[in-house]
C-alpha cells in the first residue's frame, strides 16, 4: 500500500510542477492564460505577477512532497511522512479555498485536490509507521 501511496503523492507533485510551469514559465502564451479563464491579453498582463507568484507556491508544494518521499525512502520515515502529510494537506486546503472563490473553479479545484486527497487517504490506510 505504501508503494501505491508514494506513486499517488509523486503524481500530485508532478501535477503541481506542471501548474508551476504554466503559471510561472509559460504564462505569456495565450493558450495558457486562456486555460485559467483570463479573457484577454490586457488582463493576462495584469494578472501575470500574481500567476508568477502562485506558480512558485505550486512548485514549493511539489518540492515538499518530493523531499518527503526521498526522506522517507532513505529511512527517515517519521520525518518523510510528516513532510508529505503537511504538503498534501496544504494542496487539499488550497483546492478547498479555490472552490470558495466561485462555482466556475470547481473543476480546477478537483484537478488540484483529488490526487493529494487520495495520497492522504492511502497513507493513512498504509499506516507505515503507526501500527
Amino acid at each position: 500500500m505504501i508503494v501505491i501511496a508514494t506513486l499517488v503523492v509523486a503524481l500530485a507533485a508532478v501535477l503541481h510542477v506542471l501548474i508551476f510551469v504554466l503559471e510561472s514559465v509559460l504564462w505569456s502564451r495565450p493558450g495558457v492564460w486562456k486555460r485559467f479563464a483570463v479573457p484577454d491579453q490586457a488582463s493576462a498582463d495584469t494578472v501575470r505577477p500574481m500567476a508568477y507568484n502562485q506558480g512558485f507556491y505550486n512548485l514549493f508544494l511539489a518540492l515538499g512532497a518530493i523531499v518527503g518521499i526521498v526522506t522517507y525512502g532513505i529511512g527517515q520515515h517519521a520525518i518523510g511522512l510528516t513532510l508529505v502529510f503537511f504538503t498534501l494537506t496544504c494542496m487539499v486546503l488550497a483546492a478547498v479555498v479555490l472552490v470558495t472563490t466561485g462555482a466556475r473553479y470547481i473543476r480546477a479545484a478537483l484537478l488540484q485536490g483529488v490526487l493529494p486527497l487520495a495520497g492522504l487517504v492511502l497513507l493513512v490506510l498504509a499506516d507505515p509507521v503507526g501500527g
